[in-house]
């Protein structure tokens, strides 16, 4: 069983298979996981039950698409031996929390996530009237709590799916963790640290608990940790009596806020395939540089010899995003100076994009050729993250009470 500070300490973030990734999404999602990877126990999968809460009628692409974003991920840098790279129906315990969460939580609760209602009013075309639709949110907490992740690096748009998170979370364990005798039993874990240490138990448990004090949360979580004569049970139990529930069973996860993703599309929109305006990671450098050298520029340049207004152009987003100060000031001059035409512009933007995309596309060349080393990675993602999934169903089957005497 994790400790509740190498809970903490574990991140868990996925993404649906939806073929190639884009720089939207590397800019977006993989320099934060390439970041998180090396600070934290780190679990990245690919979500494709989520896949068809949206595209069911047509699951065929899901495997291939898997594939292309496993290469994807490792391309970017995200290495198998600092995260675990799983996929999400090769962890059957991923269903069986769901299902089990599905019995405790009010539909309310699901019809009332913001993205419930957006994606129906954005996706009018598809037939969104099912349970897993309405129920995928539920399957997001389950993902998450069934490897106890202490940290879920989201955007604020998704910041409602971790607080549903929490308070499923919570009531399984106000309705669960509250075994027969829990504060007697408590009493006697407690006891077990010694007088001197109960003693500061208790100091630190009044201060959080009447008081609110956050510090005197953390120090006596590292006093509970710091207990070499007590077994886990007791651990999870003074963990609960501390924070004035039961017995901790599924922590409450926290969102990780991630900046929102300054790539623009081509056409100045947010990158998205659906939208047409992507450069993938694994575009050639032919079709990187046509891309953008017929990316549309500011209107009123109709000639080579009319000023322009950077602020209206695609093309400056870009250099927010690629060029050094030194470059933007040159732009900026001589963009509204019409001391340079949109092709001059553009250039530094084909080099830094270019530069960028070089040593993936090596890397991904690499991974295209060895389709046994992607198949052998996500074997033991997979084998590892079930190892985890496992020891908390067996937690979970046990306050259920869903074992045999």
């Amino acid at each position: 069983m994790a400790s509740a500070s190498a809970q903490h300490a574990r991140v868990l973030s996925g993404m649906r298979p939806t073929g190639r990734l884009h720089l939207g999404h590397y800019h977006g999602v993989l320099k934060n996981w390439l970041e998180l990877q090396h600070e934290y126990e780190c679990f990245f999968f690919v979500a494709d039950w989520h896949a068809l809460t949206t595209h069911y009628e047509d699951p065929s692409i899901i495997p291939e698409s898997t594939h292309e974003l496993v290469i994807d991920w490792l391309a970017a840098g995200i290495n198998p031996g600092s995260a675990t790279i799983f996929v999400q129906s090769r962890v059957p315990e991923h269903a069986e929390l769901h299902l089990l969460l599905s019995m405790i939580t009010p539909l309310g609760w699901l019809e009332r996530v913001p993205t419930y209602k957006d994606q129906q009013e954005r996706l009018k075309e598809r037939d969104l009237a099912t349970y897993g639709f309405l129920g995928y949110p539920l399957l997001q907490s389950a993902d998450i709590l069934v490897y106890k992740a202490g940290q879920v690096p989201v955007g604020e748009d998704q910041v409602a799916h971790v607080e549903l998170t929490r308070e499923v979370a919570r009531r399984f364990n106000h309705l669960y963790g509250r075994e027969p005798g829990f504060e007697d039993k408590a009493e006697e874990a407690k006891r077990k640290m010694g007088k001197k240490n109960a003693k500061l138990f208790d100091s630190l448990k009044r201060r959080y608990q009447e008081q609110g004090d956050q510090e005197a949360l953390e120090v006596a979580r590292a006093l509970i940790e710091g207990q070499g004569n007590i077994t886990l049970s007791d651990r999870e139990r003074l963990f609960g009596y501390l924070e004035g529930g039961g017995r901790v069973i599924l922590p409450e996860p926290q969102p990780l806020l991630t900046k929102a993703s300054k790539m623009p599309g081509l056409d100045g929109q947010k990158m998205s395939k659906s939208y047409r305006n992507t450069i993938s990671l694994r575009d050639t450098p032919a079709e990187v540089e046509k891309a953008l050298r017929t990316m549309p520029t500011d209107p009123a340049r109709v000639r080579r010899t009319d000023p322009g207004e950077p602020e209206k152009c695609p093309v400056w987003q870009f250099h927010q995003v690629y060029s050094n100060e030194q470059v933007r000031d040159w732009v900026q001059q001589g963009c509204r100076s019409a001391g340079i035409g949109c092709l001059e512009c553009k250039q530094p933007i084909v080099d830094g994009v270019l530069a960028e995309l070089m040593p993936i596309q090596a890397r991904a060349l690499e991974y295209e050729a060895q389709p046994e080393l992607v198949r052998s990675v996500l074997n033991e993602g997979c084998e590892k993250a079930r190892d985890v999934a496992r020891e908390t169903l067996e937690e979970v089957r046990h306050a259920m009470s869903l074992v045999m005497a």
